[in-house]
C-alpha cells in the first residue's frame, strides 16, 4: 500500500470524529515515530504513548486487580500502547467498552490479523480482520473482513454504514409523513362525509409510492465524503431525531390543511361539483380526483425534501448524481398523469383540465417551500418533540433493572472470556502438532 494512503484515512477517520490508537509490540521509540508519520499523535496535542509494563502499572492497584477508575484516567488520552500483550489489546478494548466517563458509551473497532488478537476482535464493536495477511482465528473473531488489508477500506466502511442509516432514516421520515396523513385523511372524510376522498385503488397506488418507489430512491443515495465531516452517533441514539420529527409533523400539518381546504371548499375554487354528496355509484368526480392528484404530487416533492435529514437546506444537493431517484420520481409522475386522465372507473378518477393540473403542481412545489419554513425552525427550541427509537437509557432504569443487566454482563464475560481462553488454546495446539507433522514429515 502506498504509504501516503495511511495517513490520509487517518486524518479522514479524526475528522470523523474516530479516535485512533496503535497498539503494537514493537518498542516504545518505533511505535511513536510510525504514529507521528501516520498522524495518529500531533505535535502540541495532550497524549500519551506508554509501554505494556507501564499501562498495566497505571490501571491496576496493589493487588494486580484492574480498576476501572484507574483506566478511565488513562485511556482517554492513550494514543499509542507499544509493548503490548494481546491481554494489554482485550484489556484496553473492554476497558473503553465498560466506561462511563462520557455522555455516551463508546463505540470501539478493533483492527487485526494475528490469532493472539481473537479475543480484542470478539470483545470489540467492530472487528476488523485482514483477509490476506489475516489468521483463520481473526477473521472467524471479526465483523468485518478487509479482503485488500488496507486501512483506507476501514474509512470507505464508515462511509457505507453512515450511508445506510442515513438511507433507513430518509426513508422513515417519508413513510411517517405519508401515514400520517392518508390515515387521518381516510378516518376524518370517512367520519364527516361517510365517504373517504381517497378510494381503495388509490390507496394501493399511494402504497405502492410510499413503500415499493420511495426505498428504491431513498435507499440507493450513494455515500459522499460529506458523510465523514460529522461525529458519529452514539449506541443509544434514537433513529428518528428531532429534527426528523420536526419535519413529519411539519410536513404533515402543510398537507393536512391543503387536503381538507380542499375537500370542504375545494369545489368553490375550482367552480365544480361537490363530491362530498354524490350518489352511491355516481361517476368519479373532479373534486375527489383533485384531491387524490393534489396528495399524490405532494408526497413526490416532499419526497425530494426527504433525501435531507439533518436540517439541511439545500434538498437538491446531489440530486443528479443518483439517476435511481431521478428515474424513479418522473417514472411515478408518469403514470401519475396516466392513472388520473384514463384511469376512469377502476381508479375512481376523472380527466382534469390543464389549470387543475397546474394547480395540483403549484401545491406540490409548496412542499419545497414549506420545507425551507421548516428548516428556519431552530430544532432546539421544540422541546415539546420527543425522539423515538431507543430503548430506556441508564437514567431511566431503576437500580435494580442496572443491577440486574450488570450481574448478567459480568456473568455473559466471564464465560465468553473462559470459552475463548479454552478455543485459543485447543486451536494453538493443533497448529502446534500440524507444524511439528510437517516438519517430522
Amino acid at each position: 500500500m502506498p504509504a501516503g494512503l495511511v495517513p490520509e484515512a487517518i486524518r479522514k477517520c479524526q475528522r470523523a470524529g474516530i479516535t485512533v490508537r496503535m497498539v503494537t509490540g514493537d518498542n516504545i521509540n518505533t511505535a511513536r515515530a510510525i504514529a507521528a508519520k501516520c498522524g495518529i499523535i500531533q505535535p502540541g496535542e495532550d497524549f500519551l504513548c506508554l509501554e505494556g509494563k507501564e499501562f498495566n502499572r497505571r490501571i491496576r492497584n496493589e493487588k494486580g486487580e484492574i480498576e476501572q477508575e484507574r483506566l478511565d484516567k488513562v485511556w482517554p488520552k492513550l494514543r499509542v500502547l507499544a509493548r503490548s500483550s494481546p491481554t494489554d489489546k482485550h484489556t484496553l478494548v473492554k476497558g473503553i467498552i465498560d466506561s462511563t466517563t462520557g455522555e455516551q458509551r463508546q463505540v470501539v473497532a478493533v483492527t487485526g490479523d494475528g490469532t493472539n488478537d481473537g479475543p480484542a476482535l470478539k470483545k470489540a464493536d467492530v472487528g476488523f480482520a485482514m483477509g490476506i495477511a489475516g489468521t483463520d482465528v481473526a477473521k472467524e473473531a471479526s465483523d468485518i473482513i478487509l479482503t485488500d488489508d488496507n486501512f483506507t477500506s476501514i474509512v470507505k466502511a464508515v462511509m457505507w454504514g453512515r450511508n445506510v442509516y442515513d438511507s433507513i432514516s430518509k426513508f422513515l421520515q417519508f413513510q411517517l409523513t405519508v401515514n400520517v396523513v392518508a390515515v387521518i385523511v381516510a378516518f376524518t372524510g370517512a367520519c364527516i362525509t361517510q365517504d373517504s376522498p381517497l378510494k381503495a385503488v388509490q390507496m394501493l397506488w399511494v402504497n405502492l409510492i410510499m413503500d415499493t418507489f420511495a426505498s428504491l430512491a431513498l435507499a440507493t443515495e450513494p455515500p459522499t465524503e460529506s458523510l465523514l465531516l460529522r461525529k458519529p452517533y452514539g449506541r443509544d441514539k434514537p433513529l428518528i431525531s428531532r429534527t426528523m420529527m420536526k419535519n413529519i409533523l411539519g410536513h404533515a400539518v402543510y398537507q393536512l390543511t391543503i387536503i381538507f381546504t380542499l375537500l370542504f371548499v375545494g369545489e368553490l375554487f375550482f367552480d365544480i361539483d361537490s363530491g362530498r354528496n354524490a350518489p352511491l355509484h355516481s361517476p368519479p368526480s373532479e373534486h375527489y380526483t383533485i384531491i387524490f392528484n393534489t396528495f399524490v404530487m405532494m408526497q413526490l416533492f416532499n419526497e425530494v425534501n426527504a433525501r435531507k435529514v439533518h436540517g439541511e437546506r439545500n434538498v437538491f444537493h446531489g440530486i443528479f448524481g443518483n439517476p435511481i431517484f431521478c428515474t424513479i420520481v418522473l417514472g411515478t409522475f408518469a403514470i401519475q398523469i396516466v392513472i388520473v386522465q384514463f384511469g376512469g372507473k377502476p381508479f375512481s378518477c376523472s380527466p382534469l383540465s390543464t389549470e387543475q393540473w397546474l394547480w395540483c403542481l403549484f401545491v406540490g412545489v409548496g412542499e419545497l417551500v414549506w420545507g425551507q419554513v421548516i428548516a428556519t425552525i431552530p430544532t432546539s427550541q421544540l422541546k415539546c418533540l420527543k425522539e423515538a427509537g431507543h430503548g430506556p437509557g441508564k437514567d431511566e432504569m431503576t437500580d435494580e433493572e442496572l443491577a440486574e443487566g450488570e450481574e448478567e454482563i459480568d456473568h455473559a464475560e466471564r464465560e465468553l472470556r473462559r470459552g475463548q481462553i479454552l478455543w485459543f488454546r485447543g486451536l494453538n495446539r493443533i497448529q502446534t502438532q500440524v507444524c511439528w507433522g510437517g516438519k517430522n514429515g
